[in-house]
């Protein structure tokens, strides 16, 4: 089975834990007390979205590419 890279874009929630979120896979979202409970809990909820993603008709992305965008606030 091939291996894809993913990314994940952890935030400080508002409860203390991080927020984890895969941005290519619709709904992707958990969370942990740590940085690293969060991406052990990603990878688990990552792999729970791609056993489903037929029935929910989306595909992974082939390729992407992560650019960052410059916003004043």
């Amino acid at each position: 089975m091939p291996v894809i890279k993913l990314p994940v874009l952890l935030t400080p929630g508002e409860d203390g834990y991080i927020v984890a979120r895969i941005p290519v896979i619709p709904g992707c979202i958990s969370q942990g007390k740590t940085r690293e409970e969060a991406l052990v809990n990603i990878r688990e909820a990552a792999l729970l979205c791609q056993d489903g993603m037929d029935e929910e008709g989306w595909q992974l992305p082939g390729e992407f590419t992560l650019e960052q965008l410059d916003l004043a606030v």
